[in-house]
């Protein structure tokens, strides 16, 4: 199945901000967390400068460039390899875009970046209740063994 031909992917801008803002915190609500204020805007700062070559953010457009959905991706050596691996920190899509291929759009775009730049893992997680994202992911990657631990 093919993202809808009516999304488009592009690197997050400035003129996002109020829009972003709203993704990212229907974000952090869906995983009944809380970010601080001042985290939430020094994440902006890092992501819209996107000059240390190891974060980026991508936003899925509509026809009127307005974002519904985002993707923020961390790029990291390993020590298992020569290259680097991707991480897919974030991604989330605005409810009433929901299955229209919004998600897979801006999968396959991260994938298109980590070929880009040499990455022989791309990677992420995410809680186990979130069957609707899981669907989609088990379509586009495999789910690892591993367990994931905190401090």
């Amino acid at each position: 199945m093919q993202a809808a031909s009516h999304v488009k992917i592009r690197p997050l801008a400035a003129g996002d901000k109020a829009v972003w803002l709203k993704l990212f915190k229907g974000y952090i609500t869906f995983y009944k967390a809380t970010v601080a204020d001042d985290v939430i805007e020094a994440t902006w700062q890092r992501l819209i400068a996107s000059t240390d070559g190891f974060h980026i953010a991508l936003v899925a457009v509509g026809n009127d460039d307005v974002p519904v959905g985002l993707a923020h991706v961390l790029f990291h050596p390993s020590t298992w390899t020569k290259t680097c691996y991707c991480y897919l920190e974030d991604l989330f899509v605005d409810p009433e875009t929901r299955a229209k291929g919004v998600g897979r759009a801006l999968v396959d775009a991260v994938y298109a970046e980590a070929d880009k730049r040499g990455a022989t893992r791309t990677y992420w997680t995410t809680q186990e209740f979130n069957y609707r994202a899981r669907g989609l992911y088990d379509q586009m990657a495999t789910k690892s063994v591993f367990v994931q631990y905190r401090r």
